[in-house]
């Protein structure tokens, strides 16, 4: 079958004519037609966005796939945190785990483990200063 890519890529301005089998030929146009009911829907709902709207669209709409180098620097990066925190002694690393990572406030960690808040604060400042140190030896 013979088609013209003018039809099915917008960004085709003259027409171009290609030989494609059935099978590419039926996903085309199946293709085609889902784009045309999506418009339909869309149009439909006013569910048309706008980049001045200000609820933050066009941050999500800039920002890129970070590459495979940032990729592997970032997964290298998390493995010497999971080192810095493995080497810390089992109170220090629980609390910071529960504080930092989980996201539980001193209080409730005192409550939990039946110590003051104090202790609890000296214990993560002490193991996020110990963490810096094995990373800077790292």
């Amino acid at each position: 079958m013979t088609i013209n890519l003018r039809e099915f890529f917008y960004w085709y301005v003259t027409d171009e004519y290609i030989e494609v089998s059935e099978e590419v030929l039926a996903v085309l146009r199946s293709d085609k037609r889902y784009e045309e009911r999506h418009y339909e829907r869309q149009k439909r709902n006013k569910a048309n966005y706008s980049l001045d709207a200000g609820d933050g669209i066009e941050n999500r709409i800039v920002e890129f796939e970070p590459s495979a180098h940032e990729l592997l620097e970032r997964k290298e990066r998390f493995m010497r945190l999971c080192r810095a925190l493995n080497s810390l002694p089992d109170t220090q690393a629980r609390r910071i785990d529960a504080h930092i990572i989980l996201g539980k406030p001193l209080r409730e960690i005192a409550a939990a483990e039946g110590v003051s808040i104090n202790a609890v604060s000296l214990s993560v400042k002490l193991g996020l200063e110990n963490m810096k140190k094995y990373m800077k030896n790292f």
